[in-house]
């Protein structure tokens, strides 16, 4: 499509590879590659059909108010899209693709098809309910908590406890990016946090854009690998495998499938209920409806935010919100336990031993125990501050200039 040049009259408008689907009384509009998925009403989409047809802004107008009789600003309609990266030219403007971070980019569609396949995910399933029959029917196939004390030295049970974990995550990751290519999204995998947990994260923003059965298929694709793996553990020591890390292997993911269940935080099961549920920012709307809550305990009237939203899907949220505080508070409260009876005395007996220790390795094991703990805890810092720093900038802002001015 060539640009015209000219007045506003005259402008045509190209739009980058986008996809679409229907959703409601509403589409779903976005392109691969970019987190920006928006939602338009029916009239928004027939002016992109329109554009896309090679009308121009002023032609696609008038064509809408015909169509309508509604006059709908096109150009102000096109910009949106172009500050959403959706919009490839309008007139002589161009808009660049930037390149996007994609995690694997070797790997094509065609290389990873079989994992959208309904069979494999019933074989797959067999898996993990297969182990839990024989766990229950066999005892002693469930491991104890001691079992992750496999080792009277407390830094190679770390360690080791820390390079097991992160290979389940990397494993658990890598369904979803894996499965999510299949669908033909491009996705890429980052470290992130949730609350004071340090999590791994996989952006595949563009599976929006997908069916439905697609959507819950990249959603649960990682509790299902999770389970397969802890499954085909269970099998093994019920069959008299003797590991000594089956054990630690089984009662990790016991913890990780446990985590799944906490959806007032954004875990996989959180977008399963956000899919089933219909509410397309549930997460967005929800931490909007308690800073309102909050503002209304301060004196601070203001309209709700969520009048905007259907009755159904307003009820929902609001009932949300209340598992996402309470949820959120037992959690901080339980972390801090954690952090004021397990990691500072671990760390406080560390320093000591490195400190006034004669044995060297005792005081080989409290220099590791306290480089990890705090390399932890820095890495959470780091991540935490990357996300929510300039939110933090914001809110300090207004109070350094009141200081100056008064």
């Amino acid at each position: 499509m060539q640009p015209l040049t000219g007045g506003p009259e005259g402008l045509r408008v190209s739009f980058h590879g986008l996809e679409f689907r229907p959703d409601r009384d509403e589409w779903i509009v976005g392109r691969q590659g970019t987190d920006e998925i928006v939602a338009l009403p029916a009239i928004g989409m027939d002016a992109v059909r329109l554009l896309s047809a090679g009308r121009t802004v002023e032609e696609t107008r008038s064509s809408l108010r015909t169509a309508t009789g509604r006059d709908v600003d096109v150009r102000a309609f096109v910009e949106r899209l172009a500050s959403a990266g959706l919009v490839a030219s309008i007139g002589e403007r161009r808009f660049p693709l930037a390149p996007a971070a994609v995690s694997f980019p070797r790997v094509r569609p065609h290389h990873v098809r079989l994992l959208l396949n309904p069979v494999l995910h019933a074989v797959l399933l067999l898996v993990p309910v297969a182990g839990l029959a024989v766990a229950l029917t066999r005892p002693g196939t469930f491991p104890s908590w001691d079992s992750f004390l496999w080792t009277e030295y407390g830094t190679f049970t770390v360690l080791v406890q820390c390079v097991i974990g992160w290979c389940l995550i990397a494993l658990h990751e890598a369904a979803h990016l894996l499965t999510a290519r299949a669908a033909g999204v491009p996705g890429r995998i980052r470290l992130g946090t949730r609350l004071q947990f340090l999590v791994a994260q996989t952006e595949v923003s563009g599976i929006w854009l997908k069916g439905r059965r697609e959507r819950l298929t990249v959603y649960l694709s990682g509790i299902v690998l999770d389970a397969v793996i802890w499954g085909g553990c269970l099998l093994a020591r019920g069959w008299g495998a003797d590991g000594v890390l089956l054990p630690v292997i089984v009662a990790t993911l016991f913890l990780a499938l446990a985590n799944q269940c906490l959806v007032f935080m954004r875990t996989d099961l959180y977008f399963v209920v956000q899919d089933l549920t219909g509410c397309r920012n549930l997460f967005t709307d929800t931490a909007r409806c308690l800073r309102h809550v909050a503002a209304l305990a301060f004196g601070r009237r203001a309209p709700h935010p969520l009048r905007s939203l259907p009755s159904r899907e307003r009820r929902f949220v609001q009932a949300y919100a209340v598992a996402v505080a309470v949820g959120s508070v037992v959690c901080l409260a339980i972390g801090f336990r954690v952090l004021t009876e397990v990691t500072w005395p671990l760390l406080r007996r560390s320093l000591v031993h490195l400190v006034d220790g004669s044995d060297w390795w005792l005081r080989l094991d409290a220099l590791a125990t306290v480089l990890v703990l705090c390399g932890m805890q820095a890495l959470w810092a780091r991540l935490w501050w990357k996300r929510h720093g300039e939110r933090v900038k914001r809110v300090r802002l207004p109070a350094r200039a009141w200081r100056r001015r008064y």
